[in-house]
C-alpha cells in the first residue's frame, strides 16, 4: 500500500555523447510511472526524429512567443539552437503523481531549481573519460567533424557544473547506470515532503482506533 504523492522532476544532464538520452529511454521503458518531457526546439530534426515524440520542432518566432507568454518552464540556448520545456504538461503530470524525466543541460537545471526547487532531482552523467566521449560522438555518424569538435570543446565547460547537481554518476555501463538512477528514484519518491497522502492516512488511522475498555 502506498500514500498518494506528488510527482518529481528527474533532470539528467551530461556533455553531448555521454549517454543521457540512452539512459532516459531505458528508464522510460522500465518504469510505467515515469513520463518524458518533450522539449520544443528551433533546430532541424535529425534523421529518424519525429515531431511530438523526440521534440516539438518550432520556428524561432514560435519560440519567442512561447517564452514571452511564459509557457515554458525553462529555456536555453544549446549549440546555437533554442530549447525549452512546455509548462502545462509538466505541472499536470506532477499533480497526478507522475514523475517527469528531463534531458536538459545545466542552464535548464538552474532555471528549474529557481522555479520549482521542491520538485527537482538532478543528476549529472559523466562519460568514463574524454577519449571515450570522442569515440561516442564520432560513432554517431550524424554530426560533421566540425560539430563534433565544437561539442568536445564545450564538454569541459559543461562538466564544470557538476557541483550544482544532487547526484553525479559515471556512465561506463548504461544498464548499471540506469540501475543507480532507479535507486535514486526510489529514495526520492519516498521522501516525506512528496507523500501528500500521509496527513489523510494518519487522520483516518487515528479516527479508527478503538480504545480498549479497562477490565
Amino acid at each position: 500500500m502506498y500514500f498518494t504523492r506528488r510527482g518529481l522532476m528527474l533532470a539528467l544532464s551530461s556533455p553531448s555523447g555521454a549517454g543521457k538520452t540512452t539512459l532516459a529511454k531505458i528508464l522510460l521503458m522500465s518504469d510505467k510511472n515515469l513520463v518524458s518531457s518533450v522539449s520544443v526546439t528551433t533546430r532541424e530534426p535529425r534523421k529518424g526524429e519525429m515531431d511530438g515524440k523526440d521534440y516539438y520542432f518550432i520556428t524561432p518566432a514560435q519560440y519567442e512567443e512561447m517564452a514571452y507568454e511564459q509557457l515554458l518552464l525553462e529555456h536555453a540556448i544549446v549549440h546555437e539552437n533554442y530549447y525549452g520545456t512546455p509548462r502545462q504538461y509538466v505541472e499536470d503530470s506532477l499533480s497526478n503523481g507522475k514523475d517527469v524525466i528531463f534531458d536538459i543541460d545545466w542552464q535548464g537545471v538552474q532555471q528549474l531549481r529557481a522555479n520549482v526547487p521542491q520538485d527537482l532531482v538532478s543528476i549529472f552523467i559523466m562519460p568514463p573519460d574524454a577519449k571515450e566521449l570522442r569515440r561516442r560522438l564520432e560513432g554517431r555518424a550524424t554530426d560533421s567533424t566540425n560539430v563534433v569538435e565544437k561539442r568536445l570543446a564545450k564538454a569541459a565547460s559543461e562538466v564544470s557544473h557538476w557541483g550544482e547537481y544532487d547526484y553525479v554518476l559515471i556512465n561506463d555501463n548504461p544498464e548499471k547506470c540506469s540501475d543507480d538512477i532507479r535507486s535514486i528514484l526510489t529514495a526520492e519518491r519516498l521522501k516525506r515532503r512528496r507523500q501528500t497522502g500521509i496527513t489523510e492516512f494518519v487522520r483516518n488511522f487515528n479516527k479508527n482506533i478503538i480504545p480498549v475498555k479497562p477490565q
